[in-house]
């Protein structure tokens, strides 16, 4: 079967990518079931069973927990605010706000601002 690419539209060339995507998983299935097959006949003849030797469940399929979500995080209480405006505060993490930098380039001490 040969397809001549070049005469395709776009639209057809991902319709054809799309049909390769399908037939591939559905071989890639197929292969497995045949492979897990063979591998419990292997096992059956020597007397086992494939969950025995692989120490897992035949049938129970075991999912890994996820982990809890946590809420979100708390807002730190403010530690300093400014001088001039008390309404402007800040929590003393992250980056310091432009009055905080101000106050302390004019020689206003660091404790004087804490609340």
């Amino acid at each position: 079967m040969t397809t001549n690419l070049k005469d395709m539209s776009k639209k057809q060339l991902e319709k054809l990518r799309k049909d390769i995507d399908k037939a591939l998983a559905s071989l890639s299935n197929k292969e497995k079931r045949e492979a897990k097959k063979a591998a419990e006949k292997a096992a059956a003849k020597f007397g086992f069973s494939l969950s025995e030797l692989t120490g897992t469940a035949a049938t129970a399929k075991v999912k890994a927990a996820k982990p809890a979500k946590r809420g979100p995080k708390k807002a730190s209480p403010p530690k300093y605010a400014n001088p001039d405006d008390a309404s402007q505060t800040w929590t003393g993490k992250g980056r310091q706000p432009q009055w905080f930098k101000a106050a302390v380039e004019a020689g206003t001490d660091i404790a004087s601002m804490e609340i």
